[in-house]
């Protein structure tokens, strides 16, 4: 039994077990509500607390890195909702809630809310900076829509007044608060853009809690902000609060009053870079100005100016010598030309085709006086050759060994030459070829050599 069981130690586990805490998607990502007890925050930053309910609890811990980022400080029984994920810590064999973000449990649905749309929207693209459009630096009018009332809009139109004074605001009313915000935001967004009489749009409202600037996280509101053929600016709450608008407009402002410092350049500002800028032109153009002075009386000291005359007759001296030398010039050239051309017919004149076809018949008649000699006296040779030839043949032939008194003996059919006694019988019929005919005759003895 013992060697088919696989025995594991403490360590390998809780790792195991570790896995597949680590491997459910819904222990990856899960939102807890519960009371904070036990809560410690440890000089490292890490917080260690309970998460509790009247039935259970659960150990947790939220890392320095996540909870630098908390909008508000925890505490001994406060109810919040928690964002984070269940493992085991393998020393303890404990599991335990790794929390990754936090908020109070009264807005805890709202948050819920705005991350979801937040990530809806991001996934979309409505976040990415390739498609925020440049605030003008100049813009003839600006939009503002905001509530009438309140210390946002004191701000902004205060700021432009005081940065631009001549740049047109038109301000859009609208209710930034409760049920009716979001839609009245949305419309104040299209009526700008319909009447297209601004150049940039600041939306935006003072600080509040986060139901007070909800409507600037609706997707009505975020979709209508990226639909906008205007550049928006936003400017919504504090420095630290940030909305869905934020994240869509082209601009994001601290504060309503930044908002305004954005949309506009001071007036001053650009005075003062106006007085600038024409203090160097001024020094520029004097120090151009002095460095003509200086050279307009170095050419007035100039021998040319002080003795004209001189120059003038020396350049005329030397007209007249380089028109010498343009004549010897065109002569030379003249000459050689007329050497090039004499040469350039003599050679055209050898190559003419009159003179090419004689040479080339004269050629043509030595060719075949060589070919008629050269065939004459082959034609000897071989005839030569000819006579000695039928004089050896006649030599070897058996007629004229036979004139001598020889003959010839064949078989009786006449066709194999009788060379040996050996190649007829007695009784055989044989032929025998002599000078002038052919005998007839019949074998009636046999008789050989010794």
């Amino acid at each position: 039994m013992a060697d088919r069981t696989r025995i594991f130690s403490i360590k390998e586990i809780n790792r195991y077990i570790g896995m597949k805490l680590e491997s459910d998607d819904l222990l990856s990502d899960v939102w807890l509500r519960g009371e904070i007890s036990n809560f410690t925050h440890h000089s490292s930053g890490h917080m260690y607390f309970t998460l509790k309910d009247k039935d259970s609890r659960l150990k947790c811990i939220m890392f320095a890195s996540h909870n630098q980022r908390l909008p508000f400080m925890p505490k001994e029984g406060a109810k919040v909702l928690a964002r984070g994920n269940i493992a085991v810590y393998e020393r303890d064999g404990n599991y335990q809630f790794y929390c990754t973000a936090m908020q109070p449990d009264g807005i805890g649905s709202l948050y819920l809310a705005y991350e979801q749309l937040k990530r809806k929207l991001q996934d979309e693209g409505l976040f990415d900076s390739s498609r925020k459009r440049p605030i003008p630096a100049f813009p003839k009018a600006i939009g503002v829509i905001t509530s009438a009332t309140g210390a946002a809009v004191r701000d902004i139109l205060i700021t432009l007044q005081r940065r631009h004074p001549s740049v047109p605001v038109l301000l859009f009313p609208v209710s930034v608060q409760g049920a009716s915000a979001a839609p009245s935001i949305v419309k104040a967004i299209e009526s700008m853009n319909r009447l297209a009489e601004v150049d940039v749009l600041i939306i935006g409202r003072g600080g509040g809690s986060l139901e007070e600037l909800w409507a600037f996280n609706e997707e009505a509101v975020a979709r209508s902000i990226a639909a906008s053929l205007i550049p928006v600016i936003s400017a919504v709450g504090h420095e630290t609060d940030f909305t869905i608008a934020d994240f869509v407009a082209d601009l994001r402002a601290a504060t309503p009053t930044a908002a305004a410092e954005l949309a506009v350049t001071s007036v001053h500002e650009l005075k003062a870079q106006l007085a600038q800028t024409e203090s160097r032109l001024v020094q520029m153009l004097r120090m151009t100005l002095q460095g003509r002075k200086e050279r307009l009386n170095r050419l007035r000291k100039s021998p040319v100016f002080l003795n004209p005359r001189k120059y003038v007759l020396q350049q005329s001296q030397l007209l007249d010598v380089m028109r010498e030398r343009l004549k010897q010039r065109s002569l030379r050239l003249a000459e050689r030309n007329r050497e090039k051309f004499a040469n350039l017919n003599h050679a055209l004149n050898r190559a003419h085709p009159g003179a090419k076809l004689a040479a080339a018949s004269k050629q043509l008649q030595q060719a075949g006086a060589r070919l008629e000699a050269g065939m004459a006296a082959g034609l000897k040779a071989k005839r030569l050759q000819l006579v000695a030839s039928v004089r050896q043949l006649d030599a070897l032939s058996p007629l004229k060994v036979m004139s001598r008194g020889y003959s010839l003996v064949y078989d009786e059919q006449g066709k194999k030459l009788v060379k040996s006694v050996t190649d007829v019988q007695l009784g055989d019929l044989v032929r025998v070829n002599v000078t002038d005919g052919q005998l007839e005759c019949q074998v009636w003895g046999l008789k050989g050599e010794a």
